[in-house]
């Protein structure tokens, strides 16, 4: 039988008051060495552990805190969880990761549970609109950060990536290598990134009287989407497929690259020259090495928690921050300009 052992039960078998085994356990240095020995040693003796969830409730906020991401199994979130994570335990807290996998529902189930849990604060990569969901996190005392995502009112602190400027790279060094009849190959359209990316290409585009860009709309930002949407292109014939396409993020890519390949007769970037975005590790190491726009993850991650941590102790007072960081143009094999 599992028998709960508790400070009562040590205290007991060490021969001191309940008060004294919780001086050892938190301010041991009030505690003479010899007391602190004989406590330890009944801890031990009896396999005591502390619910110290409770103790850290009591005080009033875990000393934990909450990312939602969009998809965990996108290298580029993984990244900025490792990012985080460096920096919540440099403050002695642990991250609890939530993956909404694209699904509104598990995003606010997640919430829910996070402020069930009283974290020490949250960050998330939202899906649409949630402002009014997190007004009222942070108004019931919940710092509340936006990753990979800015804010138009800078009502909500953020670290994010100029995605309209990623998507204005991406398409204006696929014109700068000559190529006219652009593809963007993204969804859906609630994720804000993809909407951003998208902009600052036809921003690009509109400058170049000769060119255009067409819209290859997915479900899901995932190698299973992008194979089928390069299936779909690849049906046409030749002279009515775009000369190059450009994905919303790097997964996109390496399933639009895994159907171009198939084809077997339909050579990238000859044909079909491919640029993606995030810059993940699987980017270089594709059968034809992608470019792509790299964004600094584990920096985004890193930094998020920082500024969570500065929100949670200028309280109310507290003057929202957005920090932005530049994209940078990865070129490799699938836009190279010889071949």
């Amino acid at each position: 039988m599992d028998v709960t052992v508790s400070v009562r039960d040590v205290a007991a078998l060490a021969q001191v008051s309940v008060g004294t085994v919780s001086n050892v356990m938190n301010r041991p240095e009030k505690v003479s060495p010899a007391t602190v020995a004989r406590v330890q040693s009944a801890i031990d003796q009896l396999g005591f552990v502390r619910n110290d969830a409770a103790r850290q409730l009591r005080a009033g906020r875990s000393r934990s805190l909450g990312l939602v991401v969009l998809d965990v199994a996108n290298p580029f979130f993984t990244d900025l969880a490792r990012g985080a994570e460096d920096r919540a335990a440099e403050a002695g807290l642990a991250v609890l990761l939530g993956n909404t996998d694209d699904n509104l529902a598990r995003e606010a189930a997640y919430l829910d549970l996070f402020e069930e849990q009283r974290v020490h604060g949250v960050l998330i990569s939202p899906l649409g609109d949630i402002g009014e969901r997190l007004t009222r996190l942070r108004a019931r005392g919940t710092p509340t950060v936006l990753v990979d995502r800015q804010t138009e009112d800078r009502s909500f602190s953020s670290v994010a990536v100029d995605d309209v400027a990623g998507g204005r790279l991406a398409a204006q060094h696929l014109l700068s290598i000559g190529r006219t009849r652009l593809a963007f190959v993204g969804g859906p359209s609630s994720i804000r990134q993809v909407v951003d990316r998208l902009q600052g290409a036809r921003n690009a585009v509109a400058e170049h009287p000769l060119a255009s860009i067409e819209v290859v709309d997915t479900d899901a930002l995932s190698v299973l989407a992008g194979r089928a949407a390069g299936e779909r292109l690849l049906e046409r014939p030749p002279g009515d497929r775009p000369d190059a396409i450009f994905a919303a993020n790097d997964l996109l890519a390496i399933g639009v690259l895994q159907a171009l390949n198939m084809r077997g007769d339909l050579h990238v970037p000859r044909e079909i020259a491919l640029i993606g975005y995030d810059d993940i590790a699987f980017a270089a190491a594709a059968v034809v090495p992608l470019s792509s726009i790299r964004q600094p993850s584990v920096l985004i991650g890193y930094t998020a928690v920082d500024l969570l941590l500065r929100e949670a102790e200028g309280g109310a007072e507290f003057a929202h921050e957005q920090i932005v960081f530049q994209p940078e143009l990865v070129i490799r094999e699938s836009t190279a300009t010889k071949f």
